[in-house]
């Protein structure tokens, strides 16, 4: 099979901030796992990242720090790479834009534009405080929207209600700077013609995605822009922090963040060839037409990866020899929340990644967000499902297995790869799924479904625990020792290809398991194949996860939306009349209970609601008794989607409130009221 030659970039990083779980699980692990798979596939891939360390957000932290924006980015360039590199990422490059390489480049951009005409040089109103006699970019200024009436919109947008607007429609605009009120002066800016573009960006997207399967959520917001046509966009700004303008008539001003730091990938890729000793290397891969390049982001970035980049590359192919290449895919991932509300460092929701490694292992964080990336829509870290998932799937499943195996093997086979025997149906099944899970999983990869590769993953785990519970070596080393020894061998072979597919989600364990197996990891494809020869010997064995107990992960959740000691109110996420007209709650009559087996917190309830019967499982059992509930009316959410808990379908949710000791109370409903009565 003919080896691919791939560039994979992921969204710099404003060095304004540290880096939380929210970043990692949109441009960065889900690009990390993608790159460590083509590598052990044996392809020829390069993996640029660095710091974005341009534009307003750093200077606001300098000016409320009283400090240059130099010490800004120099601090948390420093401490995102080192999270980076404790969090396993493998980056070949963590560059940053503020370095010379990267100004040259971007501003040979510029110039190239500028030089060609592609540019539109327009005159503009901008806010400018007198007091400190300077222009303010957007964030420097707060006002009124003029939509909305949010009392914190920018110059020219509002968050709140994601409105854009001319600046002097802001009402009772400030200066963040001086407190004053600023005026409207003229200023003169050059523009990149993005319309120019719209036909050529439009082919090239769908060409894009019908070869190679772009995400809905990429296209939709493609199509969004599209829908309202492409307009002229500021390539310029006044600034004193930034690439400087290279013209001589430009003072004060410098490129726009938007357009200059897409082109880190391409100063970064530089700076690698450099450091490696290879000057001219960075052309193979973004000047030749083969080379398959994908940019993963999160999905506030889709439109400078996906519009602005491509338009930019575009326009320089156009005018020169040396042609760039354009995206090949753009897999843009949804956010995750913190326990159910957006990431904020202000508020206390939320930890950084620093943090959280100095409390647990790289792998079991890893794990935990690619099982749970927001691939398709928003999703949520809970502690409680972190816990879960290192105690339950990585520690009992997939350790548990590797643990048992080897005690086993020291124990009746000297520490040695017993001989593979007679081979029963229960034995070619389980050589058939350790052979046939890498090219499954590499399916759903090369489609940037990590989750679904993840769990491919575990499933093997599974069936691994499941042959060796019916294979019973436990009698068979008494009975029949050779039998014992073909299922040890094949549980051995297991471990190899459990290692190997494992190890771009969780590859500091991988290499321990490799260890533990005194083995070397081959290709890819043949990680499926009995790699470990009879009499193999083994090395020695290890717990790999440590179970996490309840006191910890508590303690963890007692902290939220604290911040310097004091609890922070978090607001509530405001919706629509209309959002909460499509909720449905009515009232329903409890007619049966009870446990659900090998659960501790969910009871099975069968409700009444006058015009139907329906079940419901409710994580209410530390609360209630089955007894306690039958004859109670209750009020539920009667138009949820049916989801499965434990195997049992559930066909609504049972209103409950939190009480102080950590119970809960359900709503209680009147006698008088009916069953299936509509709350309103």
């Amino acid at each position: 099979m003919k080896k691919e030659k791939i560039l994979v970039t992921s969204a710099l990083p404003y060095a304004n901030g540290k880096i939380h779980l929210g970043h990692l699980s949109g441009a960065y692990l889900p690009a990390d796992i993608y790159v460590r798979y083509k590598r052990l596939k044996g392809d020829d891939i390069i993996y640029i990242c660095g710091s974005d360390e341009h534009g307003v957000p750093i200077t606001i932290s300098a000016d409320n720090e009283k400090v240059s924006p130099q010490v800004i980015i120099d601090r948390f360039h420093e401490l995102n790479k080192n999270a980076f590199e404790k969090f396993g990422m493998s980056f070949d490059i963590y560059s940053r834009t503020s370095i010379p390489i990267h100004h040259k480049t971007a501003q040979e951009f510029f110039k190239c534009y500028h030089d060609q005409g592609i540019l539109v040089e327009k005159k503009t109103s901008q806010f400018y405080d007198e007091k400190v006699k300077k222009f303010l970019p957007d964030r420097y200024v707060e006002g009124t929207c003029p939509k909305c009436g949010y009392l914190e919109a920018r110059s020219d947008e509002c968050e709140k209600c994601n409105s854009l607007y001319e600046p002097a429609e802001l009402i009772n605009p400030k200066s963040k700077i001086s407190g004053e009120t600023p005026i409207l002066k003229e200023t003169s800016h050059w523009y990149f013609p993005l319309g120019k573009y719209q036909e050529r960006l439009e082919d090239y997207i769908k060409e894009m995605s019908e070869k190679y399967g772009w995400k809905d959520n990429v296209l939709q917001y493609c199509n969004g822009w599209f829908r309202e046509g492409l307009k002229d966009r500021a390539y310029t700004r006044d600034l004193d922090w930034g690439v400087k303008v290279p013209l001589e008539d430009a003072e004060g001003k410098v490129l726009y963040v938007w357009f200059e730091a897409v082109l880190g990938y391409i100063s970064a890729t530089i700076e690698l060839s450099e450091k490696l000793g290879k000057p001219e290397l960075w052309k193979d891969y973004w000047n030749d037409a083969d080379t398959k390049y994908v940019a993963f982001i999160g999905k506030d970035n889709i439109v400078f990866h996906t519009i602005i980049f491509p338009a930019m590359l575009m326009g320089w192919n156009d005018v020169n020899p040396l042609k760039y290449i354009l995206p090949q895919n753009v897999p843009a991932n949804e956010f995750l929340n913190f326990e159910g509300k957006k990431f904020s460092k202000s508020r206390g929701w939320g930890i950084d990644v620093d943090e959280f490694l100095e409390l647990f292992d790289a792998d079991t964080l890893r794990y935990t967000l690619a099982a749970n990336l927001p691939e398709n829509k928003d999703t949520d870290f809970y502690w409680k499902e972190f816990q879960n998932r290192t105690n339950s799937e990585l520690a009992d499943i997939l350790g548990n297995f590797i643990n048992r195996t080897f005690i086993f093997s020291s124990k009746h086979f000297d520490g040695k790869v017993p001989p593979l025997g007679k081979l029963d149906l229960i034995d070619e099944e389980m050589i058939n799924n350790i052979k046939s899970a890498p090219e499954s999983i590499s399916e759903f990869l090369e489609k940037y479904k990590v989750k679904d590769a993840v769990f491919e993953m575990m499933s093997l785990a599974r069936s691994a625990n499941k042959y060796f519970n019916d294979s019973e070596p436990w009698k068979t080393v008494k009975s029949d020792k050779e039998k014992c020894g073909t299922t040890l061998n094949i549980c051995l072979n297991t471990i190899y290809t459990l290692a190997s597919v494992f190890a771009p989600v969780i590859p500091f364990s991988s290499g321990k398991i490799f260890n533990m197996l005194n083995a070397e990891p081959k290709n890819w494809t043949d990680s499926g194949n009995l790699n470990l020869p009879e009499g193999h010997s083994l090395g020695k064995s290890e717990i790999l996860f440590t179970k996490i107990e309840d006191a910890v992960i508590d303690k963890l959740v007692s902290k939220l939306g604290v911040v310097d000691g004091a609890p922070v109110h978090i607001p509530d996420e405001e919706i629509t009349i209309d959002d909460f007209k499509k909720i449905k709650l009515r009232t329903a009559l409890v007619i049966d209970a009870e446990r659900v087996k090998k659960s501790e917190k969910l009871l099975r309830i069968q409700l009444d609601l006058g015009f139907e019967k329906r079940q419901v499982v409710a994580g209410i059992a530390k609360s209630y008794s089955p007894e306690d509930l039958i004859g109670k009316k209750v009020l539920i959410v009667a138009n949820l989607k049916p989801a499965k808990l434990m195997g049992l379908e559930s066909r609504g949710m049972i209103m409950a409130l939190d009480t102080p000791d950590g119970f809960v109370k359900i709503l209680e409903i009147n006698e008088s009221i009916q069953p299936g009565t509509a709350a309103k």
